[in-house]
């Protein structure tokens, strides 16, 4: 059966068509003439130029007299349907942006008309591209003041909706500092001191003078080195310290004594002190050698000198300490008295592990 052309006509009709234009154009000393004809006879009725090239409905195509060009605007490049497999295991890149949601707790999403579409504050966040962030919606991956979303376009309001991704907060806030800092030992954690001795807030001075508001998060005794966080977000601050939301502190003690490796049930059981009972939630032996042991103890509480009173009530008194791990948040290689910016992917666990 004949094929039919664009305006729904026959293909033969088309065919003379195209005849008439060969003949128009047949001089010899025409080569624009010559172009025309080969362009139309090279297209056929398959749609396609003589190099092989699709030319759309409407379009523009060398040969095309007097067609006009559609007025329909075209879809983006890669504006169909969202992969829904692809954005299952699509990586989430989430970074501070410009805005800072609220509270949560009604579990049902809140849309503006003249708000910004999801997909944008996502990608403005550096959560993924815009088209990535699709895929992600489309995934069911993506929760908007506790309701999942997977409709593409909806308008939010950057500046109350609380976004998460995955289950870990979206922060989007860029006047949000969050620094960890690896305490020297034999400096105070306090941004001042009126004895004059080396403190934290000598080592963010600079920040502080331009205008930054930082405070530490908890206290490392002055004899203690490692990881302290510093930040101005108030309420990660207070939750991070609040005991009830169990943030676990990792620390490598060296101790006085060979601690047999059955003392990590006894100190998971727990140990009476002065001020309470206190427990691990995980100790390691990690090395016995001429009279001292280096162990690593995971524990929750933040108590003055948790760790040195703990050791010392069971007979091995700490001679070196080190707090290698706040959470997810972990000291690395950081040199002793540096700074370094946490990562989007830190400060969402700390946000995570606090249910902010």
């Amino acid at each position: 059966m004949a094929s039919a052309s664009r305006d729904g006509t026959p293909g033969d009709r088309r065919k003379n068509n195209a005849g008439r234009t060969n003949r128009k154009n047949s001089s010899n000393d025409n080569p624009r003439g010559q172009r025309s004809a080969g362009g139309a006879a090279g297209r056929g009725a398959s749609g396609k130029s003589a190099s092989g090239r699709s030319i759309p409905a409407g379009g523009k195509g060398h040969g095309y007299k007097g067609q006009q060009p559609s007025t329909k605007k075209r879809h983006r490049k890669g504006r169909s349907t969202p992969d829904v497999e692809a954005g299952r295991i699509r990586l989430n890149n989430a970074r501070p942006a410009r805005h800072q949601g609220g509270s949560d707790e009604s579990g049902h999403a809140t849309y503006v008309d003249d708000g910004v579409r999801l997909q944008k504050v996502l990608a403005q966040a550096g959560v993924a591209s815009r088209r990535g962030a699709e895929e992600m919606i489309a995934a069911g991956r993506v929760e908007v003041d506790g309701e999942v979303v997977t409709e593409q376009g909806l308008r939010i309001d950057p500046d109350t909706a609380v976004i998460r991704v995955d289950g870990a907060r979206v922060i989007i806030d860029e006047t949000k500092q969050y620094l960890a800092l690896n305490k020297p030992k034999g400096w105070q954690s306090t941004m001042a001191d009126d004895q004059g001795r080396p403190c934290v807030g000598d080592i963010v001075a600079e920040r502080v003078m331009a205008g930054q508001r930082l405070f530490h998060v908890g206290r490392l005794d002055a004899e203690t080195e490692g990881l302290l966080l510093l930040t101005n977000d108030g309420e990660l601050a207070h939750r991070l310290m609040h005991p009830s939301y169990e943030v676990p502190k990792t620390y490598l003690a060296t101790v006085k004594g060979e601690v047999p490796r059955g003392l990590s049930r006894t100190l998971r059981d727990g140990i009476e002190l002065d001020d309470g009972p206190v427990s691990v939630d995980g100790f390691t032996v990690m090395d016995v050698n001429e009279g001292q042991s280096l162990v690593r103890i995971t524990l929750h509480e933040g108590r003055n000198r948790i760790v040195r009173r703990l050791m010392e009530s069971v007979g091995f008194p700490v001679t070196s300490l080190v707090r290698t791990h706040i959470g997810n948040v972990a000291l690395g290689e950081q040199r002793p008295g540096t700074l370094r910016v946490l990562g989007r992917d830190e400060v969402g666990a700390l946000y995570k592990a606090v249910g902010m």
